[in-house]
């Protein structure tokens, strides 16, 4: 047996680099580049073996570990998992900065392969720069926070444990079910530590997508429940675009009239104006999508896992409705009562096709659905249009840029109340010109993750719509962006605090404290007023400040024309979201209170918890 010496970190970079993937017919890198910040704990050898390789396996340095770790998210989601990214930071604050990133991917389940530094396997040096000490497990470090947010956690304490760690790593990556973040904990001396492995180790690989057929019986009693029904929905989940399965739905859903409603993942599975698209569905969902829910005799669920949001914390859907689901994970096809049908969604959505021939849901049914879409249409054409004021809504600014964005353009955003209005107003033809971060909504994702965003889809403008508090929290990839020549379209929405939090605190009775800047504690003179323009302008962004909607329609026209980065920001008004739609949402209100507005948002939120039990 042919052997190759090679340190741990020159193996784990050597063997990534043959990981390759069949999209299309086409063989291309599965790793299209590693995200790094180094420090002591992964300079030395991990950043000498990824400089080994820097033609071939880019490096890309960034400017804050979490956010590099989300563009690594953003851009394996715009790819619909299909290709990845890896991230290494140094052992100590820089590794532990990926955690919430980790837990991001995993909520949302997207490979990402982590590499943090650790402490020195020996001991001989303990306790290093950033070495926390457990008491009574020495075997405890920092990167131990992995573990509940990795679908697959192993620390390397010795060079050839690779050999077992790596294919294992692969499988979980690649795998349509376990997909999700993987995290190897790397020592800093055992990365620099030889070993002769075996060359075939190293030998390219080639990796297809996994599709796993529907059970026979499965099939056979899901055909049998839908033909039952007269008034089905279904719902239209990410799982969607995962398994590459839009047309496929598409078929389905118009050979046989059935109205669809989108989750935020599964927004864009079918076009906005599609005929049997309903609009989103949930708490922030269309009313005439959620009018339907509070119908049905059936729910086809479809590659999603059925979060509170879209299934209106269980208190929204008609509790006499069966639910159907078409998962490939049987973990989500039981949930809410499901009968399961786990299988693939690109190779079962045809078997439904095929079999229910003959059947059609109520006529009554198909007027309604199409009637309420059209009345949904006319309330988004209101909510966007601008008002003429000089502090817009949510609303008007969401329309504005959606009247920018062209056909094969994107919009991210994942945190706050504009979240909300996106999955309600947004409109796109195109399969991926909505990503919303909504499964872990992590405020600070929005800047980082419209760079991933934009690596993955380069002829895109992609247009990222962020509030002041995720602003706040993380804007340093903006300097990113402008620095490897990735241009992003940022919009601002500056209502100077946590408005969709002091809205929701608002309706759970409690006073307006602790969220916007006015309501909270400050210096006597208050707040400062932030200048994100300037701000923005100080990372190598252009930027500027607008005061109304036709001064943001030209400033975005502008926008377009730049070839850098490009920042936006507008003053909104922070107390206004749109009405039309959404359902109740389970936020817990105190029992007892002082405060007689508490007592009655209990007495509201102990009605909507009689309705949600009658779905349990």
């Amino acid at each position: 047996m042919k052997t190759v010496r090679l340190t741990m970190a020159q193996a784990v970079i050597r063997y990534l680099t043959a990981q390759k993937v069949d999209i299309d017919g086409e063989l291309t890198p599965m790793f299209t580049g590693c995200w790094a910040i180094f420090g002591h704990g992964n300079v030395a050898g991990l950043g000498e073996a990824l400089y080994q390789v820097r033609d071939q396996l880019p490096t890309w340095r960034a400017h804050n570990e979490q956010a590099m770790s989300h563009a690594a998210i953003a851009y394996t989601k715009t790819l619909d998992r299909r290709r990845m990214m890896a991230c290494t930071a140094s052992a100590g604050p820089g590794s532990t900065n990926m955690v919430t990133a980790a837990a991001l991917a995993h909520v949302n389940r997207l490979p990402v392969l982590f590499l943090p530094g650790d402490t020195f396997a020996t001991r001989m040096p303990d306790p290093v720069l950033q070495q926390i000490e457990n008491f009574h497990d020495h075997t405890l470090t920092s990167n131990d926070c992995f573990r509940p947010v990795s679908r697959f956690f192993d620390r390397i304490t010795r060079p050839e444990q690779l050999l077992t760690s790596l294919p294992q790593a692969m499988r979980v990556l690649t795998d349509p079910v376990e997909c999700g973040p993987v995290t190897l904990a790397m020592p800093q001396d055992v990365q620099t530590m030889a070993f002769d492995y075996p060359e075939h180790f190293f030998d390219e690989q080639i990796h297809y997508p996994r599709r796993q057929a529907a059970d026979r019986n499965e099939l056979a009693r899901a055909i049998e429940l839908i033909k039952k029904a007269s008034k089905p929905l279904v719902i239209a989940g990410g799982g969607v675009h995962y398994a590459q399965a839009r047309e496929a739905l598409d078929t389905l859903v118009s050979n046989y009239q059935l109205p669809v409603g989108e989750t935020q993942a599964g927004k864009g599975a079918l076009p906005w104006d599609h005929e049997q698209n309903m609009g989103t569905i949930g708490v922030t969902g269309a009313a005439s999508t959620n009018t339907l829910a509070a119908e049905t005799d059936l729910i086809i669920a479809v590659g999603t896992r059925l979060g509170d949001f879209a299934s209106g914390s269980r208190a929204m859907i008609n509790p006499d409705a069966r639910i159907l689901c078409l998962n490939v994970a049987s973990f989500d096809a039981i949930k809410h009562r499901g009968q399961p049908l786990v299988g693939d969604a690109l190779l079962t959505l045809p078997e439904l096709d095929r079999d229910l021939q003959g059947w059609r849901p109520d006529s009554g049914w198909i007027d309604r659905a199409d009637e309420l879409r059209r009345q949904w249409h006319r309330s988004v054409d209101v909510a966007t249009t601008d008002r003429g004021t000089d502090l817009p809504t949510d609303a008007e600014v969401v329309g504005a840029v959606n009247r920018a964005a062209g056909e094969q353009d994107i919009v991210v955003c994942a945190a706050g109340g504009l979240p909300g209005e996106l999955q309600k107003l947004w409109r796109t033809r195109y399969a991926k010109g909505y990503h919303v971060e909504y499964g872990y909504s992590c405020m600070g994702y929005e800047l980082a993750g419209g760079l991933g965003t934009k690596m993955a889809s380069p002829d895109s403008e992609v247009f990222v719509m962020v509030g002041d508090g995720s602003y706040l929290m993380l804007n340093s990839e903006i300097a990113t962006s402008v620095m490897l020549g990735h241009k992003i379209i940022a919009v601002v929405l500056d209502n100077r605090g946590y408005g969709c939090i002091h809205r929701l605190q608002q309706g759970c009775g409690g006073p307006g404290f602790n969220n916007m800047l006015d309501d909270c504690l400050t210096v006597e003179g208050g707040a400062p007023k932030t200048d994100f323009a300037a701000h923005a302008a100080s990372l190598g962004a252009r930027s500027e400040k607008v005061g109304n909607i036709g001064e943001l329609e030209a400033a975005l026209e502008r926008a377009r024309a730049s070839t850098i980065s490009y920042v936006i920001t507008i003053d909104t008004d922070g107390l206004v979201d749109t009405e039309e739609g959404g359902s109740w949402w389970d936020v817990a209100v105190p029992e007892v209170s002082a405060r007689s507005e508490v007592e009655e948002a209990r007495k509201r939120y102990d009605e909507h918890k009689a309705r949600q039990w009658k779905n349990l």
